[in-house]
């Protein structure tokens, strides 16, 4: 029986604005989405009928609340497939942390049973299905360097980022997405990202202006509430970091170093019971396998 075994990885968010709230309740963003280097391993194979999740978490769910379930379900349905799929989950990323996880999970499974059923769909269908499931969701099937539009699935790719270090510390605390954008004042926004000037530091492959011009207009509402989102971007400066941001809508932070030597001392020295630490670094596609 065919195993399909895929990489599905995280993201960063290398800027992140909010232009506007939308009539349905979304808002508009312009964002740079950043695949990274962290990732869930995901093995998918043919079951006799239905869909079964495995996973050993015990924050993820395994029925039709878990993305990954919905994509698979949404493949079956679509193209009438009798036969059903077990996915099995090994979760590195942090559950409900900013980074995407449960979307590249979905992306994988996409991906995968398209290969195991033979449904032959190219990229762009994959991802036309995958809006439907969730923002992130293209992203995370194209990944690399984008810029995100619309409620993030109107993307343009941009120059790969060259290989850049980053540690990621995820605070022992949970943020609703609809929470934070819930109270997020639009109008009364003030020190919003360039997002022209970013994508010219990413041309240039100029990290270091880069990360000290990152903006995520979110912190505005997450930093006024937990304090240690702001403690920990000080922490990472102070360790070297070049630039240190929110990713998403929290609560992980990421720092920016010159090199992995300078990433590592910092990772080693933001050992805390605290939060949970990783050490990664960007990828310029997103490979699987």
């Amino acid at each position: 029986m065919n195993l399909i075994k895929l990489k599905a990885r995280a993201k960063v968010n290398l800027s992140l604005d909010v232009l506007a709230k939308r009539p349905d309740g979304y808002h508009d963003i312009k964002t740079i989405m950043q695949t990274i280097e962290l990732h869930d391993r995901v093995f998918i194979e043919e079951a006799k009928s239905g869909i079964e999740v495995l996973c050993k978490n015990r924050w993820v769910p395994t029925d039709g609340r878990n993305i990954a379930y919905k994509a698979a379900e949404k493949l079956k349905l679509h193209f009438g497939i009798d036969k059903g799929v077990k996915i099995r989950i090994e979760k590195n990323i942090p559950v409900s942390a900013g980074l995407a996880g449960g979307s590249s999970d979905a992306a994988a499974v996409l991906k995968g049973m398209n290969s195991l059923f033979e449904l032959n769909l190219k990229e762009n269908e994959l991802m036309e299905i995958g809006k439907t499931i969730g923002a992130d969701v293209p992203f995370c099937i194209k990944g690399g360097t984008m810029l995100a539009e619309g409620i993030g699935e109107i993307l343009t790719p941009l120059k790969p980022l060259p290989v850049t270090h980053m540690v990621l510390i995820k605070p022992k605390i949970g943020i609703s997405t609809a929470w934070v954008y819930g109270n997020l004042n639009v109008k009364n926004l003030t020190n919003r990202p360039d997002t022209n000037i970013i994508i010219k530091y990413i041309e240039s492959g100029n990290i270091n202006c880069l990360a000290k011009d990152m903006r995520n207009v979110l912190e505005t509402v997450t930093c006024s509430k937990y304090g240690v989102i702001g403690e920990i971007k000080q922490k990472l400066i102070n360790l070297g970091a070049l630039g240190s941001m929110m990713s998403g809508s929290g609560p992980t932070v990421f720092g920016i170093f010159s090199d992995e030597i300078s990433a590592k001392k910092a990772y080693e020295a933001m050992e805390c019971d605290r939060w949970e630490r990783f050490v990664t670094s960007t990828v310029s596609f997103d490979s699987v396998g």
